[in-house]
C-alpha cells in the first residue's frame, strides 16, 4: 500500500509518497506566496496552501497504481490562526507562527493573567507567535471579524477539513494554541473565557495517528483515487518531524537544524516545567508527551551570515577557513537572536549581537562565532530540560545545517550529545506518511513504524578535549544576554 505525508510549511507544501516498507517513492513541492502587509506581520491565503497541495498530490500520484493509497496525513507549520465563517468560508488571511503583531496581547497573558496561572491552564506561558494572543488581537483590532467566528483552525487542520469536510486537530498542532490542557488532553475552558471565545468554535481533538475521515467523493474523483482513502489528523511539524527521525519514547532526542532550530525530547509521561516554562511542555504525536525548545533562527543565521555580509553562498568553503586548532578557544561570541528568541528567553526584542572582537580578529572568527552561537543556544534549551532531571546521552540531528560536518561536531561537543544521522531527513513530511501508516493499521502504532522504517546511517561523537574547552566558552556566552537584554528595548 502506498502513504502520503504532506508538509504544510511557511513557504512550500511538500508531499511525500511511501511504501509500506518506508520506502521513499516520490517528492514533490509547490511553493506559494508569503505576504507581509505591515513590518513584523506575517500571512498567508489558506485557499492557497489548498491549491498547490491538490496541484501536489496529483503529480505525486501520476505514474503511480492510485488503488494502492490507502491514507494521508500531514505535519504543519504550528500556531497559525485560520478563522472560518459559519459557512465555512475564510474570512481573512491566515496569521502565521512567525507574525509579531501580539506583543501587547502576549504580555497582558503573561504578566496580567499571569504566567502561573497560564502554566496551570495549559502547562505553557504564552508567545508572540501562539494563537490565543493572536485571537486576542483580531478580538481589539477586527471585531467585525471576531463576530464572524464559527469555527478557530490550525493550517494543517484547514488541510484536512477542504480533503474530508471534518473540522479537527491533533494533540500536538493543538498543544501550541495555548487553548489546550495539555496534561489532561482537552480544551481550556479558561482560556477560551480568557479569549473571549466556546469551545464550540475549536475543532475535534484527535491523536495524531488517529483517522478524522475519508476524502470527499469530489477530492477522490479530482485526485483518481478511492473514496476510502483514510485521512489521519497528523501533528504539528516538530512532532511529524519527530516521528520521521524515530524520537518517539522516554528521554529520546531530536536535533532540528533548519531555518528555526528546534530541540525535541520526548517523554512518556507529562513533565511539567515547573516555572522553566519559555521550553514548551507539548503533546506528542505517539499519543505521549514532549519538551520542545525552539529557537527563531539556526540555519538562517549562517543563511544571513554568509549571503548577506559576506557575499558568498559557498558556505563550505567559509567553513574550510576555520582552523581545527581554533576549536574550542575562539574569543569571538554571537548570539543568535536576529529575529527575537523563543526558546528559553522569550524576547521578541531581542537581537543578534557579536562581542569580543580585536585587532586580530579574522573572518573565519565570525563565521566560527556564528556556528558557535546557534549551538550555544540549543545548549540553552538542553540546560533547561537537564534542570527538569531529565537525562539525555544521544539525539538525532536533521536540517539543512545537519549537512554540515564541521557544525555537527561542534554541536556534539558543545551539548555533550552522541549525535545520529537518520537515513531519511525529510521530516514532517516522513512523520505524516508514517502517520497515516498507523491510522491505516500498517503498524500496530508509532513506535513500530519507527522501529521497522528509522534507519540510522552515522554518528558523530563528542571530543573530550572540544566539549571541556567549550563548556568554559559556553558559560562565558550565557552570561552575554543578561548583560545586554536591557539594550535591546532600546534599539527598536
Amino acid at each position: 500500500m502506498l502513504y502520503i505525508g504532506i508538509d504544510l510549511g511557511t513557504s512550500a507544501v511538500k508531499l511525500l509518497l511511501m511504501d509500506s516498507e518506508g520506502t521513499i517513492r516520490k517528492i514533490v513541492s509547490k511553493e506559494y506566496p508569503l505576504n507581509f502587509p505591515h513590518p513584523g506581520w506575517s500571512e498567508q491565503n489558506p485557499e492557497d496552501w489548498f491549491t498547490q497541495s491538490m496541484a501536489g498530490l496529483k503529480e505525486l500520484l501520476e505514474g503511480e497504481d492510485k488503488s494502492q493509497l490507502a491514507g494521508i496525513s500531514f505535519g504543519g507549520q504550528m500556531h497559525g490562526l485560520v478563522i472560518l465563517d459559519k459557512e465555512d468560508r475564510v474570512i481573512r488571511p491566515a496569521i502565521l507562527w512567525n507574525d509579531g503583531r501580539t506583543i501587547e496581547e502576549t504580555d497582558y497573558l503573561n504578566d496580567q493573567v499571569g504566567r502561573a496561572e497560564l502554566e496551570k491552564y495549559t502547562a505553557n506561558i504564552a508567545f508572540a507567535g501562539f494563537t490565543a494572543p493572536k485571537i486576542l488581537w483580531v478580538r481589539k483590532h477586527e471585531p467585525e471579524n471576531f463576530r464572524k467566528i464559527a469555527k478557530i483552525m490550525l493550517p494543517k487542520d484547514y488541510l484536512a477539513y477542504c480533503l474530508t469536510g471534518n473540522h479537527c486537530t491533533d494533540y500536538s498542532d493543538a498543544s501550541g494554541m495555548l487553548l489546550l490542557d495539555v496534561e489532561h488532553r482537552c480544551w481550556s475552558t479558561q482560556m477560551c473565557d480568557i479569549c473571549g471565545i466556546s469551545t464550540d468554535l475549536l475543532p475535534k481533538l484527535y491523536e495524531s495517528y488517529e483517522a478524522v475521515g475519508t476524502l470527499k467523493k469530489a477530492i477522490a474523483e479530482e485526485l483518481g483515487v478511492s473514496e476510502k482513502v483514510i485521512v489521519a489528523a497528523g501533528g504539528g511539524d516538530n512532532a511529524s518531524s519527530a516521528v520521521g527521525t524515530g524520537t518517539v519514547g522516554e528521554g529520546k532526542c531530536n536535533i532540528s537544524l533548519g531555518t528555526s532550530g528546534t530541540l525535541f525530547i520526548s517523554a512518556d509521561h507529562f513533565v511539567g516545567t515547573h516555572g522553566q516554562n519559555a521550553v514548551h511542555s507539548f503533546a506528542h504525536a505517539d499519543g505521549a508527551y514532549h519538551l520542545m525548545g525552539c529557537m527563531l533562527s539556526a540555519a538562517s543565521c549562517n543563511k544571513w551570515w554568509n549571503e548577506e555580509i559576506l557575499g558568498t553562498t559557498d558556505y563550505s568553503a567559509e567553513q574550510m577557513k576555520i582552523r581545527e586548532d581554533h576549536l574550542g578557544e575562539n574569543r569571538v561570541f554571537f548570539l543568535p537572536y536576529l529575529m527575537g528568541e523563543r526558546s528559553p528567553l522569550n524576547d521578541p526584542l531581542a537581537r543578534g549581537t557579536f562581542i569580543g572582537m580585536s585587532m586580530d580578529t579574522s573572518r573565519a572568527d565570525f563565521s566560527q562565532a556564528v556556528l558557535e552561537g546557534v549551538a550555544f543556544g540549543l545548549r540553552d534549551s538542553l540546560e533547561v530540560a537537564r534542570g527538569l532531571g531529565i537525562q539525555v546521552t544521544r539525539s538525532t540531528i536533521v536540517g539543512g545545517g545537519a549537512k554540515s560536518p564541521l557544525w555537527t561536531r561542534m554541536i556534539a561537543s558543545i551539548m555533550n550529545l552522541t549525535l545520529e544521522i537518520p537515513r531519511s531527513v525529510e521530516g514532517p513530511s516522513m512523520g505524516g506518511a508514517m502517520l497515516a501508516a498507523v491510522a491505516c493499521g500498517a503498524f500496530q502504532d508509532v513506535a513500530e513504524a519507527c522501529q521497522k522504517i528509522v534507519k540510522i546511517t552515522g554518528t558523530v561523537e563528542p571530543d573530550p578535549v572540544l566539549t571541556q574547552k567549550y563548556e568554559e566558552r559556553y558559560q562565558q556566552f550565557r552570561q552575554i544576554y543578561p548583560a545586554v537584554r536591557e539594550l535591546f528595548p532600546k534599539l527598536q
